[in-house]
């Protein structure tokens, strides 16, 4: 085809998007001769027949949908329930591990894998050897549907590959393999490529594909793995923020949780008797407890109350105010939508003056310097000290000023030796 002739397709209101694709296609040198001639560059097209084929790829093994295993009469068939139950409860470890950090519960613990990656991208840190704690981008993390949840762990998966001397082409292969393959199948291990071998494990964890044992030769890949460019739903009981709405907030700052199917009490509003929720989901109450003081807990309702104590145990574990309010928005019950504005006003404005409230006032270690003999002894030293940069807090009328825990020794040996050893 010629250029003038795909041209002539193009509306004027699409002409811009057409330009730019052609240039980000000549970029990548996909487009060949352009633009003499409209064709593709002789080596992608070969490689590109070859995957929608399913064809053979340049190592010699399997082509890019993979390998079915034929069926094993003594095996007992790979159940979608069971795929599915499994692929949960691997994710909503890794999101439990992270919720309940630093509150003082014990969750399961995640493999060691996926500690690390867990903090390589940010979403965990650990402060002076204690325990991963969830961050400021950890909880941002949990906001959004567990397909871009997974999506995110992904791309830095990509980004770790260099260091652990993985084959990048491969992993990117082998995720888009899985994403065509049939749930409830089961494929052969031996025609993978090393990385892609190496990366069974790390899948496991995830969540992505189910193996009978660590050392078998069949693999079956989860529904995580095989809706992972599609926007199905990854999950079916999916955990991430796309869940039904079942957070009802009062101007008094009471919370109502609701998370089981259940019909909203009369106390409450009696528009709000007809509405059910199927929530169900344990996880969202453990994201609750981060910045909601928890009252009661019935087995469809949670009832608790956002505080000052509450909200500074979530701005101490580095979540911000926008954070919080942002979640109960994301969450709100339907009733709730029908207020202009969604959340109460009071109830935002609270929680961000206590976030002021907190980063009003910092708290740093250091040595305060005090009863100079007279005001040349403390200007000499106050001097020497602003020339370390380690002075924090001055008072020359009071002479005394209060400098960093880095720059004790220092100044401490500077009056030692003005004062010729005497302390």
């Amino acid at each position: 085809m010629t250029p003038s002739t795909l041209a002539a397709w193009v509306t004027p209101e699409g002409q811009k998007e057409y330009e730019s694709a052609l240039g980000t296609l000549t970029r990548l040198h996909i487009l060949h001769n352009y633009p003499a001639k409209l064709a593709l560059n002789p080596t992608f097209k070969s490689s590109l027949r070859q995957a929608i084929t399913g064809g053979q790829v340049h190592h010699g093994t399997s082509g890019s949908f993979g390998v079915p295993a034929e069926r094993d009469d003594k095996r007992a068939a790979v159940d979608v329930e069971d795929l599915d139950s499994y692929a949960l409860e691997r994710w909503e470890t890794i999101l439990h591990f992270m919720v309940s950090s630093g509150t003082g519960q014990n969750p399961t613990r995640p493999s060691n894998g996926v500690l690390y990656l867990l903090q390589r991208s940010g979403l965990m840190a650990s402060h002076r050897g204690s325990s991963p704690q969830i961050t400021s981008a950890g909880f941002q993390f949990l906001l959004h549907e567990s397909h871009a949840q997974l999506w995110n762990l992904l791309l830095q998966y990509l980004h770790m590959a260099e260091e652990r001397r993985m084959d990048l082409v491969e992993i990117l292969s082998f995720l888009f393999m899985l994403s065509t393959m049939e749930l409830g199948k089961e494929y052969l291990t031996e025609h993978l490529g090393g990385t892609q071998k190496a990366m069974l494990e790390d899948l496991r964890d995830y969540g992505l594909l189910w193996q009978r044992n660590p050392k078998s030769r069949r693999f079956s890949p989860t529904r995580l793995a095989t809706t992972l460019t599609s926007s199905s739903p990854d999950l079916p009981s999916s955990t991430g923020a796309s869940s039904t709405g079942f957070i009802v907030l009062e101007t008094n700052y009471r919370v109502y949780a609701y998370t089981g199917s259940y019909r909203i009490p009369i106390p409450l509003c009696k528009e709000l008797l007809s509405c059910r929720f199927h929530v169900d989901n344990p996880l969202q109450t453990a994201i609750l407890n981060l910045f909601v003081s928890l009252k009661y807990r019935f087995p469809n309702l949670v009832v608790g109350s956002i505080t000052r104590d509450s909200v500074k145990k979530a701005l101490n574990n580095g979540i911000s105010a926008e954070q919080i309010i942002s979640y109960l928005v994301t969450h709100a019950h339907p009733q709730m939508r029908k207020n202009n504005p969604l959340i109460p006003v009071t109830v935002q404005d609270q929680i961000r003056l206590w976030e002021l409230e907190k980063n009003r006032m910092k708290s740093q270690e250091g040595y305060l310097y005090t009863a100079f003999a007279s005001q040349a002894d403390y200007e000499f030293v106050l001097n020497y000290a602003k020339q370390l940069d380690v002075v924090l807090w001055e008072n020359s009328s009071k002479r005394c000023f209060f400098g960093s825990l880095e720059g004790h020794a220092s100044i401490r040996s500077f009056i030692e030796r003005r004062s010729g050893g005497g302390g």
